[in-house]
């Protein structure tokens, strides 16, 4: 944790990176079926800054927030609250009807005023401020229906893999640390969403005609037989999704995790990152999302694709 300056009994203030913050309520039980604390998910934040920033710090925030823990209500808000300290970066969408002014999350502090606000997830656009139209990364979001379920979004993601090698793209496989899958494939950040969109797209509809039994392009979920979708309209600007190393909302508080290629052909399960192990898998097998600074040429996928 930060350093501590007032007593746990009230209100805490710490102090990280030269900055003061109010840290309320931090022995409230967030994940009720680990006893896991908000103080607890805070250390792990505090923890994981370092790994999580480089993937977030030049894009716009959406807070989703849990102020009563994973069983409570919870909401989405883009707006940066008004309350927020100065030193918080704020991004104004030109293109929000509204004139949004987003949370940029580019300093650990930030990031800890932010879970302290009940986030306990991590959701950042795939485009940055400086070219919020060019998304830096492409995302394919593998989104099993039941009776299939993670064994098979994890084989339809080793498709996938070899699919990208053939091309020889960088790309990491990472669990969504629910039910899901996303393949993430970084980009130079010169092709707009919609040429993005299009080419992951074709992607997905050359494999869903050569592995029609096991993957579905069908947006209904009426409709998509236990079949494993692939979701490529994730590729759109201002969505997000639960990023590298985020926590998610299970009563384990597991990792949205970046896996090596052997995990995915082995199928491991992703029940086995969780918050109070992460710490001894980064020891063991490093910083896997470090592909992310990688820059893909896109063009090829556009030219057999599309």
């Amino acid at each position: 944790m930060p350093k501590t300056v007032l007593g746990a009994e009230q209100p805490t203030l710490v102090q990280v990176e030269g900055k003061t913050l109010t840290l309320k309520n931090l022995e409230k039980v967030y994940f009720p079926e680990s006893d896991i604390t908000k103080g607890e998910l805070i250390q792990y934040y505090t923890e994981m800054a370092p790994f999580i920033l480089p993937y977030i710090k030049e894009s716009p925030f959406t807070m989703v927030r849990y102020p009563d823990g994973i069983h409570g209500e919870y909401f989405y808000q883009k707006e940066c609250p008004p309350s927020a300290p100065a030193w918080v970066k704020r991004y104004r969408d030109p293109h929000s009807e509204h004139g949004i002014n987003y949370v940029v999350c580019d300093h650990t502090a930030t990031l800890i005023y932010l879970i302290n606000l009940g986030c306990i997830e991590i959701h950042a656009w795939a485009s940055t401020m400086a070219k919020p139209e060019y998304p830096a990364w492409a995302v394919f979001d593998l989104d099993p229906d039941p009776p299939s379920g993670l064994p098979e979004a994890m084989q339809v993601a080793r498709w996938l893999g070899e699919i990208l090698m053939e091309l020889k793209m960088k790309f990491l496989v990472k669990t969504s640390g629910a039910t899901g899958i996303h393949v993430l494939l970084p980009l130079a950040q010169n092709h707009t969403y919609a040429e993005v969109q299009q080419g992951i797209g074709g992607i997905c509809r050359f494999l869903a005609a050569q592995r029609p039994a096991e993957c579905t392009l069908e947006r209904s979920t009426k409709k998509r037989e236990g079949k494993v979708y692939l979701d490529y309209l994730q590729n759109g600007r201002g969505r997000t999704m639960a990023g590298i190393y985020s926590v998610r909302p299970t009563p384990q508080g597991h990792i949205s995790t970046p896996l090596l290629w052997q995990e995915v052909v082995d199928r491991v399960h992703p029940a086995r990152f969780h918050l109070r192990n992460f710490r001894q898998r980064l020891e063991t097998v490093g910083d896997l999302a470090q592909v992310m600074h990688e820059q893909n040429d896109f063009r090829p996928i556009l030219h057999y694709f599309t």
